[in-house]
């Protein structure tokens, strides 16, 4: 009998094979008691075993396949950089020394500090990091009880496998991707996990957070995954099977035919041409985004430079890592300023007060950099120095009002003046944005617009003030609802805000680049999409077999309704089509 399944799908495409369990990568891991003289001894053997789980990561980042995108090296090279990092590795020697406790015991003691500070952040995507910090330990740890997991292996031509697992690390994954692998399922992870975003880069199908799939589901049964919306079937019947397979044939199709876009210009079928840009982490991103027609960087997350250290960045090792990408980037580059709070800066050896009680409220992003001007100082002379190497902007995060606003702009005018005193180069004009992803902000809009160069709307935490949730808590996040009337207000007010002031509006957040969303954004007035590479060209293409003028007034009467179900059936309407009514 068929069984049907429901996670969250984080890769869209559709696998048909047969099961393939992982087992629990839970280690029963012993802790006791040292002996004085025992100490040294086993910090001896903590180190052995970190070299080991250094070389075995080493070997993965080897086996890396020449041309494969850089972004996916780059999980394993960001797992080398935290396996080195002295808050794993001095934080263990401590605890064994300080403590008198065996290795294996003072490693979960790190981890579990360095994990409540991940989990006290707000930025979503930086607090599933704290998967990364699972990984490395559990890898050192399994290299401390010389109890190496063993991957399934497919044999070349041999049939491939769905991998269904608890979790499933980025190394694994780049092993199992280049053993024809057709799927993955998870019972744990969100979409913000490495798991999903190199299952997405990797171009696999994926579920994660599928509870007890490794119960529910068979080794060795036929089943059915559909990565974009979540589902698996198993044991389906001949009718489900040719439906599918079916699907992969038109999925086949449509992807050899989006590669011809490449090149042609994001105009609609009326004539309005759209701006696609990228969200980018790496100078290899840019030359994806730019071989998929992206015509520059929407967003460029700086929090990179701050994490995993003791010290803070320099303003000279900043401008280096901001010249590098700036360099690599054909067409405007918009780059974020600090994004973190209060809580993170203990990492960086700088103690500005109490954790809050609730980070999401707390001291963080442009309210941090403003506490602390130096901070802010620093990276903004930093980002000024490099806009003399292409069209650079910057990029406010979480400002709420426009004494905020002015505020920073007082200090980057402090910081342009230090540097034209030293004859260092800068552009000439760096515009000034702000992020408008706090609910305050998307009301403010129309005062905003008169000072701000441009704004960028931030999806994700603006439905999450919005709608007060957390879409990474498992208990809330099926309320994360990017529909909710109350959220698409605010972001038809924000763009007819900057519209009306005659400044550009772009939108950075997830739902840019989800193609459920297309043409309801179209239908709102966005203009400026910025989006993982990946996404361009499917975004371009219903761009191109769209009516704006017709998705706009059939959006007017969306919003203009007070009828859910009619809501539901015009959003429905311009999922479909293009809007005409």
């Amino acid at each position: 009998m068929s069984l049907w399944l429901t996670g969250i799908g984080v890769s869209r495409g559709i696998a048909i094979a047969r099961v393939q369990k992982m087992h629990a990568g839970d280690l029963d891991a012993p802790e006791y008691r040292l002996e004085p003289a025992e100490v040294e001894g086993e910090v001896r053997r903590f180190g052995e075993a970190h070299a080991r789980a250094h070389e075995q990561l080493r070997d993965v980042r080897n086996q890396i396949p020449p041309g494969t995108p850089g972004d996916i090296a780059a999980f394993i090279d960001t797992h080398l950089l935290m396996m080195d990092d002295r808050s794993i590795t001095e934080a263990t020697v401590s605890h064994i020394r300080n403590l008198g406790i065996n290795a294996e015991a003072a490693l979960r003691k790190t981890r579990d500090a360095l994990v409540a500070v991940f989990e006290q952040m707000d930025d979503p995507y930086l607090k599933t990091r704290k998967d990364d910090v699972e990984h490395v330990v559990a890898r050192i740890l399994r290299s401390l009880l010389k109890s190496e997991k063993a991957l399934p292996k497919v044999e070349a031509g041999a049939e491939p496998l769905i991998i269904v697992a608890d979790d499933i690390t980025p190394a694994d994954i780049i092993l199992l991707s280049q053993q024809n692998v057709a799927a993955f399922v998870t019972e744990y992870g969100g979409p913000l996990s490495h798991t999903a975003i190199l299952a997405r880069s990797l171009g696999i199908p994926a579920v994660v957070g599928l509870r007890d799939a490794r119960r529910l589901l068979r080794d060795g049964e036929l089943i059915v995954v559909d990565g974009e919306p979540g589902h698996v079937l198993a044991d389906p019947d001949g009718q489900a099977l040719a439906f599918y397979r079916n699907r992969q044939a038109e999925q086949a199709e449509y992807r050899r035919n989006l590669v011809k876009l490449r090149g042609k210009a994001a105009v609609s079928r009326d004539g309005v041409k759209i701006r696609l840009l990228a969200n980018i982490e790496l100078p290899e991103d840019a030359r994806e985004a730019a071989a998929n027609g992206a015509e520059g960087v929407g967003l460029y997350r700086t929090e990179f430079l701050y994490m995993n250290r003791k010290t803070l960045p320099s303003e000279d090792e900043q401008y280096e890592a901001y010249a590098r990408i700036v360099s690599s980037v054909q067409g405007p580059i918009t780059i974020r300023t600090l994004d973190l709070g209060a809580d993170k800066q203990v990492d960086s050896g700088r103690q500005l007060g109490p954790t809050p009680n609730n980070p999401a409220l707390g001291l963080r992003a442009i309210r941090l950099c403003l506490k602390e001007p130096e901070l802010f100082r620093v990276q903004v002379r930093a980002l000024l120095r490099a806009s003399a190497l292409g069209r650079v902007q910057i990029m406010l995060p979480m400002i709420s009002n426009l004494q905020e606003y002015r505020q920073s702009i007082g200090l980057i005018d402090l910081a342009r003046a230090e540097l034209e005193r030293e004859g260092r180069k800068m552009a000439a004009e760096v515009p000034v944005g702000a992020m408008i992803e706090v609910p305050a902000a998307a009301i403010a809009a129309p005062m905003l617009a008169r000072h701000a160069r441009f704004f960028s709307i931030g999806t994700n935490d603006l439905i999450q003030y919005t709608l007060a949730i957390d879409r990474v808590d498992d208990e809330v996040n099926y309320l994360y609802d990017p529909l909710h009337p109350a959220v698409l207000q605010l972001i038809r007010h924000t763009i007819e805000s900057g519209a009306q002031a005659g400044i550009p509006v772009a939108m950075c957040g997830e739902m840019a680049g989800d193609v459920r969303y297309t043409r309801l954004l179209l239908g709102l007035g966005l203009t400026d999409f910025s989006m993982h590479p990946a996404s361009v060209l499917e975004v371009k293409r219903i761009i191109m077999d769209s009516d704006i003028g017709a998705l706009r007034r059939t959006t007017a009467r969306l919003l203009a309704s007070t009828d859910l179900h009619e809501m539901r059936e015009l959003i429905a309407a311009l999922d479909q089509g293009d809007g005409r009514s």
